[in-house]
């Protein structure tokens, strides 16, 4: 498990982030096909097949110690939403990475996300004691980084010619950040997001 962070559930009041598990692959693949969701991601998924194996690389990894994937469940329905994930993770430097995070497109632009990131956030700084969150988006991926500059993460910089994805494009990739003695205002912001302000 990674570096001590066991596989957890993170409750809200409209999602529930759950430990991702192999058997939550045909319902992802119900809601996650969808070729916009993917379309700024180094490798699409296009399947059932290939969702199998995106689910298998993140547990692959929380074995490995560096990810602790989540599927996002709506409450009210009771249905699978999403993914996301604390990646990159290494406690020795109390540090962290939110991120692989997508929603249905039905859940997108609702507080599903600002949810989910309000949970994951808060478990990070205030159980964890993370002293810094990093979130990551290609640089052409305008919708994401307005998200990750809304909930009140630092743009730092573009990591150029970072990654080369499956279709042969060089991606350049920008880098976020929150750090601890930023969460307390973060975190009242988000609140007031989350209560309609």
């Amino acid at each position: 498990m990674a570096e001590g962070i066991e596989p957890l559930t993170l409750r809200g009041s409209s999602v529930h982030l759950e430990p991702l598990t192999l058997e939550h692959v045909d319902a992802l693949a119900r809601v996650g096909l969808e070729p916009e969701l993917w379309r700024w991601v180094s490798t699409p998924i296009t399947s059932v097949e290939t969702m199998r194996t995106y689910v298998s690389n993140a547990l692959d990894e929380q074995r490995r110690g560096v990810s602790v994937p989540f599927v996002v469940m709506s409450k009210p329905t009771g249905q699978v939403i999403g993914s996301t994930r604390y990646a990159n993770i290494e406690m020795a430097h109390r540090r962290l990475e939110i991120g692989w995070t997508w929603l249905t497109s039905s859940h997108q632009r609702t507080r599903a996300n600002t949810e989910c990131k309000f949970l994951l956030l808060t478990h990070a700084f205030e159980t964890l004691k993370i002293n810094r969150v990093e979130f990551r988006t290609d640089v052409l991926n305008e919708k994401s980084r307005r998200a990750i500059r809304r909930i009140g993460a630092t743009e730092e910089g573009i990591a150029r010619c970072h990654v080369i994805t499956d279709s042969g494009r060089i991606r350049d990739t920008v880098y976020f950040s929150i750090i601890s003695s930023e969460w307390p205002a973060i975190k009242a912001k988000l609140a007031g997001l989350l209560e309609g302000k």
